[in-house]
């Protein structure tokens, strides 16, 4: 696997500088001088995490994008609810489910001793991402920065924003739209279901009541994911590989073992069965769209300049 994360990276890395440009005021260089050693503290505290739980990686990859998906990648799934102030982990894509806090808390306490006041929780949650997917075998790519933390957040949009489990493709295709992404973005993107669990209540109905899935699969997958309770079972989204980065969702597309309503969408007779179906076939052509897509979706309305702040705590405003 390294092997072929090596023999394409670069050629990610221009396309996603290049063919993608992100914001004007991001730069992989921005904490070059201010903090050096910033990419280095994010890998080893993301490989400590990772080698404890693998799971981790797709938390924390499922945070980047609640986080970009509501008021751009600003950090704002991050704060915590106080008395006088709402969060986004209580809208209902987030409760009971975002996971990997105390992931972004250890790495900021460590890049904050070496260089204090000078690192976003946004650009530090971007890095994690990154280096989740790697460490799990995935493709790497260059991470533009830059971003920094909002002061607010919105759960209201996080509510009505974040892509539904429940979606069918045209809904999804005009949410991510809404986020300058293309169908071809969101087919790669969700192909970071190739890792990662989800909860019973998010596919009971699915493996229930659906007609385009194996049948074996729902077997499968009612034995842990009654009709009624149990509503926080788990269940993982890719059942050959699942702490393994790979193509195998797209290979469980084809045989109707998707195990999201939103998954099977992707492969069901309609506009996205065809790359579906190339990224079944191997892995680079998915690995270097999954990598420009996840510059993309970085580059949503980040925070730059003297907007938003550097947050000493990610969890609270300053």
């Amino acid at each position: 696997m390294s092997s072929i994360n090596n023999s394409f990276f670069v050629m990610v890395s221009i396309l996603s500088l290049l063919a993608f440009p992100s914001n004007a005021q991001l730069s992989p260089f921005f904490y070059a001088r201010t903090c050096p050693n910033l990419q280095t503290i994010v890998h080893s505290t993301m490989k400590q995490a990772i080698a404890t739980e693998p799971r981790l990686g797709a938390s924390i990859l499922r945070l980047f994008f609640h986080d970009c998906f509501v008021q751009g990648c600003d950090a704002s799934i991050l704060l915590d609810d106080t008395a006088t102030f709402t969060g986004e982990k209580n809208a209902l894509p987030n409760i009971n489910s975002v996971r990997g806090f105390e992931v972004i808390d250890n790495i900021k306490n460590n890049v904050e001793a070496a260089c204090n006041a000078t690192v976003s929780c946004a650009d530090i949650l971007a890095l994690a991402a990154r280096d989740g997917v790697v460490l799990l075998g995935g493709p790497s790519w260059i991470v533009p920065l830059g971003r920094r933390d909002s002061r607010t957040a919105n759960q209201s949009a996080a509510n009505s924003e974040i892509p539904s489990p429940f979606s069918n493709l045209p809904i999804l295709i005009s949410a991510f739209a809404a986020k300058g992404l293309t169908p071809r973005d969101l087919t790669a993107l969700s192909g970071a279901h190739t890792i990662g669990k989800a909860q019973c209540q998010f596919f009971r109905t699915r493996i229930y009541n659906e007609t385009n899935i194996d049948p074996n699969f729902a077997a499968t997958r009612r034995a842990n994911c009654p009709i009624t309770g149990g509503d926080s079972n788990l269940a993982p989204l890719d059942p050959v590989t699942p702490t393994g980065f790979d193509n195998e969702y797209y290979a469980n597309l084809l045989n109707q073992r998707g195990l999201l309503h939103s998954d099977q969408e992707l492969f069901n007779g309609g506009s996205q069965d065809v790359l579906v179906s190339t990224y079944a076939e191997g892995t680079i052509t998915f690995f270097t769209d999954f990598a420009i897509a996840m510059v993309k979706m970085g580059n949503i309305s980040p925070l730059t300049g003297t907007n938003g702040e550097i947050r000493r705590n990610c969890r609270v405003v300053n």
